[in-house]
């Protein structure tokens, strides 16, 4: 329990074996007074039969008391208590128990639960609209803020994940070319935590724990999946080339330098610029190159 737990223990259940063995027995003793009473009426002595016949009544409603108040609390289950409109505990052992047979009792379930929420079409931080969804673990951690702080805990938890999924989807893009930017598609582990965050502390006044999201569906829009793709694709590309190019002119620099440190030739200015345009072409060429050999002329 946390400090704003409003959950309390219900104090000293009684055992319900023992009032189940007590109503038994008052039963069966309230028989046997009516029917010794009706004798003792049926043999002109109301004065001693009336008083058993209301005794045995009253046995029979005293046991009916009794077997109303007995409470049955399964695993991961939990009563709620509640006497003419005050809140007076939670049974969470589970067990056979007896409580104020006038108390009303509900059942909350301690059971984890799986909610897949709809594919939801929302804006990224981009703008481009995408269809995304999730799928959240959660269980009722404070019985009392579950039952009487909000409506209907089970539709709140539906509510808030909805609102939290396009909250996300809305401060970061579905993908980026960029490894250090977060995105929705290439951070998975980051944006679960972050939507878990954000929904434990949606979920926080209705007692719910939230114990993990994930995304379940990502993928853009229909209308622009098309586009988007194309899109990817050049990015793909232009990034591809940025590191080729990189690359080659890494090599074309190591080669000018070996050159020269070497003294292998000696390279004007004019040369060392054709030299370098023939290796750059080579090297960035999507195909491979033919080689050209000057063999010199058959005239001076």
């Amino acid at each position: 329990m946390n400090s704003t737990s409003r959950e309390l223990a219900y104090p000293n259940p009684g055992s319900g074996l023992g009032r189940l063995l007590l109503a038994i027995l008052t039963v069966l003793a309230s028989i046997g007074a009516v029917v010794f009473g009706g004798i003792l009426c049926e043999r002109h002595q109301p004065a001693i039969g009336a008083p058993l016949i209301v005794a045995g009544c009253l046995g029979v409603g005293y046991a009916i008391l009794l077997l109303c108040g007995l409470v049955v609390v399964a695993p991961n289950q939990s009563k709620l208590v509640v006497l003419f409109g005050a809140y007076k505990g939670t049974l969470r052992d589970a067990g056979f128990f007896w409580v104020n047979p006038f108390a009303s009792r509900r059942n909350v379930s301690l059971r984890a639960h799986n909610f897949n929420s709809d594919k939801l079409k929302v804006n990224d931080l981009r703008g481009n609209p995408i269809e995304i969804g999730a799928v959240v673990v959660w269980r009722v951690r404070d019985t009392a803020q579950a039952a009487f702080d909000v409506e209907n805990y089970e539709s709140y938890v539906q509510l808030q994940t909805e609102s939290a999924i396009r909250h996300l989807a809305s401060l970061h893009p579905y993908d980026s070319p960029h490894d250090t930017e977060v995105s929705l598609r290439g951070s998975g582990e980051v944006i679960n935590g972050a939507m878990q965050k954000e929904l434990t502390t949606r979920l926080q006044m209705a007692g719910i724990e939230v114990l993990e999201v994930r995304l379940s569906h990502l993928a853009y829009a229909p209308e622009i999946a098309g586009a988007m793709l194309q899109r990817q694709q050049a990015e793909a590309i232009l990034d591809a080339r940025k590191r080729i190019v990189d690359g080659a002119v890494g090599m074309v620099q190591m080669a000018l330098e070996q050159l020269q440190a070497h003294a292998v030739v000696q390279l004007d200015e004019e040369r060392k610029a054709q030299m370098v345009s023939n290796l750059l072409v080579v090297l960035c060429s999507e195909r491979g190159t033919q080689p050209v050999v000057n063999a010199g002329t058959l005239y001076g």
